[in-house]
């Protein structure tokens, strides 16, 4: 009887161990984003600045950057599967083209060369354009190198992108759940996704950094990022 006693109190100890790292892994990690520290520009120029009355990390195109390998990437901050929330805002370049959108959003699963990534962004100014096919062209889902959004726009017409209701420059909260090989994007705290993507392109064991990412001709503001990892 006492060692079959040990023996179940040995376990509970076990149990309780198990549950204690885990809970302790699924602690959100904050970042206020009010230095540039942890921050490493990768084609982009990175600063701090006030904007619109948040203190934040501001984001701009170098202009030596492929259309997708841009971002400010977090050190220290290895994602797999759970949430990233943060506040962003994105506009062109007063120097920009006419195909800029001021496009903005987040890179996560980063590899360490950034040879490889999955990323999900906004396109502010298509959120309320004159032109119906502009609007259904808010927000997009990349996986680079092999699933620019002109690959996925030809070949899966709508399966990457989604309208929703975007001011250029304005703050604008979203938060991305990523679970295996599935994501989901929530923009202004709504209860539902505005896009649902069931086949990240890297498969469900792939693990990296987080990054700040832009587009091209952009600048961008961050803040308030929150990161909640999922054993």
């Amino acid at each position: 009887m006492l060692a079959k006693r040990m023996h179940t109190n040995l376990f509970l100890l076990l149990l309780a161990a198990v549950l204690g790292v885990s809970a302790s892994l699924a602690q959100p990690k904050r970042l206020p984003l009010t230095s540039t520290d942890r921050l490493i520009p990768i084609h982009t120029q990175v600063s701090v600045a006030n904007y619109l009355g948040k203190p934040s990390v501001r984001v701009v195109d170098a202009g030596d950057a492929s259309s997708e390998v841009a971002y400010a990437k977090i050190q220290h901050l290895s994602f797999r599967n759970g949430t990233i929330e943060l506040e962003l805002a994105g506009k062109p370049l007063s120097t920009a083209g006419e195909q800029a959108r001021g496009f903005v959003g987040i890179a996560f699963r980063v590899a360490g060369d950034d040879t490889k990534f999955e990323c999900i962004y906004l396109r502010p100014t298509n959120g309320r354009a004159q032109d119906q096919i502009r609007r259904n062209h808010s927000v997009q889902y990349i996986s680079h190198p092999d699933y620019p959004w002109q690959r996925s726009r030809k070949e899966t017409p709508e399966k990457y992108e989604a309208y929703v209701d975007l001011v250029t420059g304005e703050w604008t909260k979203v938060k991305i759940e990523v679970e295996g090989d599935k994501a989901r994007l929530y923009v202004h705290g709504a209860a539902q996704p505005t896009l649902i993507i069931n086949d990240l392109k890297h498969g469900a064991g792939q693990e990296g950094a987080i990054g700040l990412w832009i587009g091209p001709g952009t600048e961008a503001h961050f803040a308030n990022l929150v990161v909640t990892p999922k054993p």
